[in-house]
């Protein structure tokens, strides 16, 4: 199991101990839903059993721009969900059928901070 940390909804993700990696992925959405939602809890479910797993923070825009941050412990988390055998299946039916376009970035963060009002 993953040391992931839940939070309320609306609230951001602490800033973990330093260092740690994030996934960015910037997407854009092809119109309906064609399975997108059910595949999404599933692909939530699953990257929570990935050890070195933080947490996730996900925003779309009204224009359909999507954004999704993951963090993770290390590089080897994250190549373990990248390999994941269901995640794999998801990123070619996102391919396929979910995505006009996205990106992935990933990051090393060397600095985090946060606040919260008292």
């Amino acid at each position: 199991m993953s040391d992931h940390v839940e939070v309320s909804a609306g609230q951001p993700l602490p800033a973990f101990e330093l260092p740690y990696y994030v996934v960015v992925f910037s997407s854009v959405r092809t119109p309906g839903d064609l399975g997108y939602g059910e595949t999404a809890e599933r692909m939530d479910e699953l990257v929570r059993e990935i050890p070195g797993y933080l947490g996730h923070e996900s925003a779309r825009t009204p224009g359909g721009l999507g954004i999704t941050v993951s963090y993770f412990r290390d590089v080897d988390a994250i190549e373990r969900w990248r390999a994941a055998g269901e995640h794999r299946s998801a990123q070619k039916q996102g391919r396929a059928e979910w995505y006009e376009g996205y990106t992935v970035h990933v990051a090393k963060v060397e600095r985090s901070h946060g606040f919260t009002r008292a």
